[in-house]
């Protein structure tokens, strides 16, 4: 009997039924198409044994004057710089107490230390750390009472508790002579307030953080920020600006050391310095720092959500628009607030709610000019959009779009499968990444039974198709200053992606399970049954570390398109020599039954690479019955 050649479109499509999309692929999951052909996705590999604490949300790799290579890393908890696996912790300090003004408690029999200080401003899980603290008389010495301490609660303004621990983080328990306060020379240095790593719905009485505790309890005003914490971060030279979305703006000079950074306004006199902001931008082209949804020069201190201020060229320090500088600021009238702003190669792209602005520079005596391109967007999260040169992707409420010079809504063959289960209350946390080395635009996003993003969408701008699959990562950066892509786990570790074949996050690391499935194929109209008697591979491992690579090849028969699969044949097929050609099992004989079949390619060896190439079977009519 002649042989038939499996050959698809490329590209998943979930957007019609498995029947009707006959010669195209239905589902799959860590596999990407290159020229056309299915192939598995590269593995991953921790950057280093170390962890950082918190849920990573923004990465801002940098390399300073004397080629040190650096990653800003933000989190619900810290801000962090990464160096050599490193992290060290440069979150600010939002304030510092005098000496004498704080005083410890201890209960005997307890590990529970409660720390008095008028008007803390303290959040649950807030970061303190103490110094010039004496022997509390017993177990709670000096050294347990001098370091950093995370808080457990709040039970009032003036208080909250937190945990003794000795030096290597052992719990320590108070004993009965433990009935000192720390003497009049205590001090402490509180780190800015630490945010949600989960997004709070809804609003008014009992929604937010407002209602947690007792009545009168304090805890419900004191608990973690409302809103889910989100940085906005840019390297100036070799230096580091970083934001709270909707908070303060800080600076971390490189010069002097892994210090912890400071606040913007504390910079020069400037008395208009911006203290608030949604994102924060240093313009690659003129060297102008960018705020948006900031306060404005008139109103230190007051948010505007659609207001756009820029410093003098090349400052840091000078915000005062004055004939003599080229600091300004601009106001947006379409929408309500920005939601990100973008940098292409000839200008940023400036997205609010509903409309996209293109924001350009012009020089003296304007400096930037701005012109409404579009009012009818939306935008997911902001940080849902990823330029490509010239180019902008971005994720919105329901479709994609694209600009290129004009917005346009993007075709996309698995919206339905996306959408359609899609967790709305966690949209903030969508993330876009851009793979260059394989022309593609990653979307992680939380499924509708995940509170974090455990799944991707993928766009290949070059070949013009859409993927998806599972994996959790909640921050992802290209390659670039790091040799390899960049993500982070929401297991406290950096990856670099694309790196090995198999799942680096388990120690051996274990295989990656990768498979794409086709839609179903019948026999002319699917009038008569087919008999299926054998296949016929066509796949390469190249790239495989493994001395036995191997792949399933699976046929599954059944009569109707509703129907349930009446068999199923899984045959291996393993790769036995690569000199001169590639060599592996030649065919596989099945006897299968039914009026349509489907073709899937499955992998779960380690080491193991493949890609598919025209596979082959062998089918004949078999009867109307």
């Amino acid at each position: 009997m002649p042989l038939t050649k499996l050959q698809f479109r490329p590209g998943i499509n979930t957007e019609t039924t498995s029947y009707a999309n006959e010669g195209g692929w239905f589902d799959g999951d860590k596999i990407r198409f290159r020229f056309g052909v299915p192939e598995k996705i590269g593995g991953w590999l921790k950057l280093s044994g170390s962890t950082f604490l918190g849920t990573a949300r923004a990465i801002k790799p940098f390399v300073a004057l004397d080629s040190t290579k650096y990653n800003g890393l933000g989190t619900n908890l810290k801000y962090y710089i990464e160096e050599g696996g490193g992290y060290n912790d440069v979150t600010p300090i939002r304030a510092t107490t005098a000496a004498g003004d704080v005083t410890f408690a201890a209960t005997n029999g307890s590990s529970t230390l409660t720390v008095t200080d008028n008007s803390h401003g303290a959040l649950v899980n807030d970061f303190v750390t103490f110094s010039g603290a004496a022997t509390l008389g017993g177990n709670i010495t000096a050294d347990v009472l001098n370091q950093e301490y995370q808080v457990i609660s709040v039970p009032t303004a003036n208080s909250f508790t937190v945990t003794a621990k000795d030096t290597s983080g052992s719990t320590v328990t108070a004993n009965a002579s433990d009935s000192g306060n720390g003497g009049g020379s205590v001090v402490g240095a509180y780190q800015i307030n630490v945010g949600l790593d989960t997004t709070v719905s809804g609003s008014g009485w009992g929604a937010g953080t407002w209602g947690r505790g007792t009545w009168d309890s304090a805890s419900s005003l004191l608990a973690a920020g409302a809103t889910l914490r989100l940085w906005g971060n840019d390297n100036f030279g070799e230096d580091l600006l970083f934001n709270v979305r909707d908070g303060g703006i800080y600076y971390w000079d490189k010069s002097g050391g892994l210090i912890r950074a400071v606040a913007l306004d504390s910079l020069g006199t400037d008395a208009t310095i911006p203290t608030v902001a949604k994102q924060v931008m240093v313009s690659d082209r003129d060297r102008h720092v960018i705020l948006f949804g900031c306060d404005g020069e008139s109103s230190i201190g007051t948010q505007d959500p659609m207001l756009i201020r820029f410093s003098d060229q090349g400052s840091l320090s000078t915000w005062q628009s004055t004939a003599e500088n080229t600091a300004g600021e601009l106001s947006l009238g379409s929408g309500s607030e920005i939601v990100t702003a973008i940098e292409t190669r000839q200008q940023i792209l400036v997205l609010t709610d509903v409309s996209a602005y293109s924001m350009q520079f012009l020089g003296p005596p304007f400096t930037f000019g701005i012109n409404l391109i579009s009012e009818n967007i939306t935008v997911m999260a902001p940080n849902a959009a990823k330029a490509v040169d010239d180019m902008v992707f971005w994720m919105g409420q329901d479709d994609f779009y694209m600009y290129n010079g004009q917005v346009q809504k993007m075709p996309c063959s698995i919206k339905s499968y996306i959408f359609n289960d899609f967790n709305s209350t966690q949209s903030e946390k969508v993330t876009a990444g851009l793979n260059s080395s394989f022309n593609e635009i990653w979307w992680f996003y939380p499924s509708s039974g995940s509170d974090e993003n455990d799944r991707y969408a993928i766009y290949n701008y070059v070949e013009q198709v859409w993927y998806y699959g599972t994996l959790a990562r909640t921050v992802w950066i290209d390659r670039g200053i790091n040799s390899q892509p960049l993500a982070a786990g929401t297991d406290n570790y950096l990856y670099n992606q694309e790196l090995g074949l198999d799942d680096g996050s388990t120690a051996p690391n274990t295989a990656i399970t990768s498979y794409i499935t086709s839609s179903q194929l019948d026999l002319g109209d699917g009038e008569s049954f087919a008999f299926i008697r054998r296949i016929i591979p066509d796949v390469t491992f190249d790239g495989s570390t493994s001395d036995s690579p191997a792949a399933n090849f699976i046929i599954k028969t059944r009569n109707f398109p509703g129907g349930t699969y009446n068999a199923t044949s899984t045959n291996a097929v393993t790769r036995s020599a690569t000199v001169p050609v590639e060599q592996y099992t030649t065919q596989a004989h099945v006897r299968l039954r039914g009026r349509s079949f489907t073709f899937e390619l499955q992998s779960t060896i380690a080491e193991t690479q493949w890609r598919l190439g025209a596979p082959r079977v062998e089918v004949r009519p078999d009867g109307r019955r």
